[in-house]
Order: C-alpha cells, then structure tokens, then sequence
C-alpha cells in the first residue's frame, strides 16, 4: 500500500461522500480508491468509514483520523509548495485574510489583474474583521487596521496611513445641532465599534497639535463599519468611520464631515493599513507579489486631502 496516496483517497472520500465521486475527481477507476481505503484500514485495525448504499461516512475514529491526516497533508504540500516558491515566479496556493468592507471597496476589484499577472497562483480570500491566527488558520498574509504591535511571531508591513472622519447627515444635525468642538460630542448619540464595553473615547489632535479626548455614548455599537455608515446615512447619530469608506457621502452631501482639520482616532493610538504575515513566508514570491499588489493599490487609492492635518515628518507613519 502507498501509504501517501491512500491518506490522500481517505480525504477525497470524506469531501466527496462516496467512492465512486471520488475515484472521478482523482481520475482513477473505484475498485482502486477501495483497495486503498481497505489496505488503511487494514494497517491502522479500525473501520475508518460507514458504508451505506446511499454515502460514506466517517466513524468517530475516522473523523479524529483526519483531522489529523489533513494537516499533515497540508503540511506536505505548504513544504512542496516553499521550495518551488522561492524563485523568481509566484507558484501555489495563497490564503489571505482581509477585513471585509476594506476588501469589497478597495481591493476585490484588482484581484483579476492579481491573478492575471501570476498565472501559477491560486487565491483563497477569508473575509474577517477579527485578528484570526495565522498558523491556526494557515493564512500566508493578513490585512489588518490599526496599530502594529510588537509580535515576535509575526512581520508587520506598513502599507498606508489610515484616516478617519467623523460624521454625521445633515437630518440628523438639523434635529440635533452641530457640535463646533470634539467636547460636545459628549452631548450627542455616537455610533461605535462594539470593540469594548460602555463608553468609548476619541482622541482628537489639532493643526496645533493638542490634544483632546471625549467620551462618547450612543444605542448603537456594531462591528461592521457597512452598519455604522448606514446608521448615519440614516440620521441616527454621529461616526467615526474611515476616509475610504464615508469620502464618496461627504462629496456627495450625503454626509457632513466634522472637525475637518483634526487628526482623529479611536482611543489614543495613530492606525495604519499594514499587512502581516509568518516569518517563514519572508522569502516566498508569492507572498512578496501579493505584497507589491497591496502596495501598488492601495497606494493609488490613497488621495491628498487638503483638510488634512499636516504632522511633522516624525509623526508621519512611513508606508
């Protein structure tokens, strides 16, 4: 029995729920998957699949069997995939995880002119705005906003600066006034990221470089920034939500931008959009192409706002 193809029938097997389907996915006849999955079993002394006239099915034992098989096999192909990786062309499977609502607006449009300019990659895009776990989750590269913090585990690269806007529609500040300093925002319902629980702050820096921090309350907390634009769109209060996302409203009047010559954040600390990855992939081309693209457009879509505070070149994150 070879041991490695007979693993590999089990997989097939278990995904297809059946034989037959699955002797035509690997392109060999049934009477071969069988001999394969009766030879493993043989060898390990446990039933590791049910037969039934209508699927196959895993035993318990088969189910814990593989899970672990598969991470073995997907340890196998990530080896294979390193070595042949690591010329001057991209090769394999890419897994990347994106925030969803930054992924929809700014990339999901470029992955074509992605896949096209690296014919020999396949591309698995997880939508999640939670901070998964690379190795856990066998992800090649994430894309996350906020602060890089110092993990020894994990590369951080910079890809650009990341600005906010707080804003409001013009109902809502007809019903409500319009606050002139970030003080008053006290006084107002906010709409939040339910990242924490009970009053949020936001941290705000003049052209003159002071300092303001205002806690903020309000009825509706999300951990979808596509909830909280709506939300304001529809009068309901006052956010803070991210250039890329709100720009096209205020241009538009749709929404009204406040506080326009402030730098503002949640909390106290400066964000950026930063990509991050395992320090194995370091010298895989296709981790390296997929970082060119992010930089190449996210770069382009970054514009020059003129109300934008200017921060000196020691505060400026570098890209």
């Amino acid at each position: 029995m070879d041991k490695l193809q007979a693993l590999r029938a089990l997989v097939s097997v278990a995904e297809a729920g059946g034989f037959s389907k699955a002797a035509r996915q690997l392109g060999v006849a049934t009477s071969s998957i069988t001999r394969l999955i009766d030879s493993l079993e043989d060898s390990l002394g446990t039933a590791l699949l049910t037969r039934s006239t209508r699927r196959v099915t895993l035993t318990d034992a088969g189910a814990a069997y593989l899970e672990q098989v598969s991470r073995v096999l997907s340890d196998l192909d990530e080896a294979d995939g390193s070595v042949s990786d690591t010329g001057a062309e991209a090769v394999g499977p890419l897994r990347v995880s994106l925030p969803a609502t930054f992924a929809r607006l700014q990339l999901s449009q470029h992955f074509t002119g992605f896949l096209r300019d690296n014919p020999r990659v396949s591309l698995d895009v997880v939508l999640s705005d939670a901070y998964i776990d690379l190795a856990t989750e066998r992800i090649d590269v994430a894309v996350r906003i906020g602060t890089p913090s110092s993990q020894p585990q994990l590369i951080a690269r910079v890809l650009v600066e990341h600005h906010r806007y707080v804003v409001a529609s013009p109902s809502y500040l007809k019903r409500n006034g319009t606050p002139v300093r970030p003080e008053q925002l006290a006084g107002h319902e906010c709409l939040r990221f339910n990242y924490q629980v009970g009053p949020q702050r936001w941290s705000f820096l003049s052209p003159e470089q002071e300092s303001c921090h205002v806690e903020v309350q309000g009825r509706l907390a999300a951990n979808s920034s596509d909830i909280l634009r709506e939300a304001a769109l529809d009068g309901l209060g006052i956010a803070l939500l991210a250039e890329w996302l709100v720009r096209e409203d205020v241009q538009a009047g749709r929404l009204k931008r406040l506080f326009a010559g402030y730098e503002i954040n949640p909390q106290e600390q400066n964000t950026c959009v930063y990509a991050a990855y395992l320090p194995n992939r370091r010298h895989s081309r296709k981790v390296q192409a997929f970082l060119e693209f992010l930089q190449t457009h996210l770069t382009k879509a970054g514009r020059v706002d003129p109300d934008e505070p200017q921060r000196s070149e020691n505060q400026r994150i570098q890209a």
